[in-house]
C-alpha cells in the first residue's frame, strides 16, 4: 500500500476539468474536440492518410470523415489523392487552418497557464518533463512497462 492515490485516480479528474475548460475556447473558433485533435496531429506530419490520421488521435477512421468534411468545407484542411495510390488521401493543414489551430491552442494553453502558475516553477517545470515523458511512451509500454 503506497501513500498516494492511483495514477488514473488522479489523471481523469484533472483531464475531465481540463477538457471542460478547453471547451468554451474550442467552441469560440468552431471547433469540436475530434476536430481540434485533427489539426493537432496534423501539424505533426504535414501530409497522411486519413487511416493513419484517424489511428494517431484515437478515433475510429470511419467517425472521422465527418469532421474531416466539415474541416474541408471551411477550408481549415485540404485532402489530396496521393499520386502512389489515389484510394488514399493525404490531409494537410491549410494557412487558415494552422491559424485557427494556433488560436485555439493559445486560448487553451493560457488557461493551462492560470492553473500551472498555481506551482511552483521548479515543480511545474519538472510536472511538464514528467508529463511530456509519459505521454511520450507508446500505449503497449504503459499497459505493460517491462
Amino acid at each position: 500500500m503506497t501513500d498516494r492515490p492511483d495514477l488514473a485516480a488522479m489523471i481523469i479528474p484533472l483531464s475531465r476539468a481540463l477538457i471542460d475548460a478547453e471547451l468554451p475556447v474550442l467552441r469560440e473558433h468552431g471547433l469540436s474536440m475530434w476536430a481540434y485533435a485533427v489539426l493537432l496531429a496534423l501539424d505533426e506530419r504535414p501530409l497522411r492518410t486519413q487511416a493513419a490520421l484517424a489511428e494517431s488521435i484515437g478515433a475510429d477512421k470511419t467517425r472521422i470523415i465527418g469532421f474531416l468534411d466539415d474541416l474541408q468545407r471551411r477550408g481549415l484542411i485540404e485532402r489530396t489523392p496521393d499520386p502512389t495510390d489515389r484510394r488514399v488521401r493525404l490531409l494537410s493543414l491549410t494557412a487558415e487552418g494552422r491559424r485557427v489551430r494556433d488560436s485555439a491552442q493559445a486560448g487553451i494553453q493560457s488557461k493551462e497557464e492560470r492553473l500551472l502558475a498555481r506551482l511552483p516553477d521548479e515543480d511545474r517545470r519538472g510536472f511538464l518533463r514528467a508529463l511530456q515523458a509519459l505521454a511520450a511512451l507508446p500505449p503497449e509500454e504503459i499497459a505493460d512497462p517491462r
